[in-house]
């Protein structure tokens, strides 16, 4: 899915926390599940690792980065990091007007990009977490070095909707946030029903439903639309950013075996699903994984 070159982008919405300094512990989101499964896997106590995911409390010191140099949607065709930022834009002006007609207000999350490590909310992380949301600071976290580990170690497209996909999976859980359902991950940690699965799937859901109507959303000083309309080749590649981290998929290369009573995030094919779902109803009372009798 490409920018619409002259659309105008917001680069104060995102912070550029890049060379900024490394931190130790880690927090949760669409990769950062992956790390705690590799630790269920090998039997780590994963109370040990502190933050996984993305319920800590602990507070820690803020590092204020600057806005990307990124003005229209020609640079985020042609750089990563304007592209996390236009996509930031796009679902800022998406979520507002959506969740209006529910009577619900948008808080405005803030986003960060960052390399090697950064200081949050939730705890000090690092980039081996990956893309995560802390719902302390309701900030939505990427390291860009995690999109080419997506397609070298997961397989994943390389393809913009692929990379789109993952911020709005991240700001799915900022909706989940404001509607009160984040926490339900915690209270059921793992396993193929699990309240994380479920949390998990509907953050795809949430993103498929901003992929839906992302062609159409404007950026609201200019009423140009930050996107283009989308090609099935865009869709190929947000289903195959969905299944390349699957649980079953990451336990394949990382054990040769499949165990779903580790599952945190659910499987490919499941993941793929309620993306689908989000984008072919346009609805997101769609999205109700919770109350879903099978995933």
């Amino acid at each position: 899915m490409s920018f619409n070159d002259n659309v105008q982008l917001d680069p104060s919405q995102v912070q550029d926390r890049r060379g900024m300094g490394r931190g130790v512990k880690v927090g949760g989101g669409i990769g950062g599940g992956l790390v705690l499964l590799v630790a269920l896997l090998l039997g780590i106590d994963p109370n040990l690792l502190g933050g996984l995911t993305g319920g800590g409390t602990g507070e820690q010191p803020q590092t204020q980065g600057s806005a990307p140099a990124c003005s229209t949607g020609a640079d985020a065709d042609a750089r990563l990091d304007c592209r996390i930022t236009g996509t930031v834009n796009s679902l800022n002006a998406f979520w507002p007007g959506y969740l209006q007609q529910y009577n619900v207000q948008y808080p405005r999350p803030e986003a960060v990009i960052f390399t090697g490590g950064t200081n949050t909310g939730c705890g000090a992380a690092t980039s081996e977490v990956g893309p995560f949301y802390c719902p302390t600071d309701t900030t939505a976290y990427f390291d860009p070095g995690f999109f080419q580990e997506l397609v070298d170690r997961f397989g994943s497209s390389g393809g913009p909707l692929a990379q789109e996909y993952v911020v709005a999976h991240e700001f799915g859980h900022h909706i989940q946030n404001v509607l009160g359902d984040l926490g339900r991950a915690q209270q059921d940690p793992q396993g193929p029903e699990s309240g994380s699965v479920r949390t998990e799937l509907q953050a795809d859901c949430y993103a498929g439903l901003w992929a839906k109507y992302a062609s159409t959303t404007p950026n609201p000083d200019t009423g140009q639309p930050y996107l283009e309309p989308l090609r099935q080749q865009d869709i190929n590649d947000a289903l195959s950013a969905a299944a390349s981290v699957g649980d079953d998929r990451i336990q394949k290369a990382a054990t040769g075996r499949v165990s779903p009573e580790g599952w945190t995030h659910g499987s490919s094919e499941e993941r793929q699903r309620w993306f689908a779902r989000g984008f072919e109803s346009g609805d997101i009372k769609q999205c109700d994984t919770f109350s879903a009798p099978s995933l």
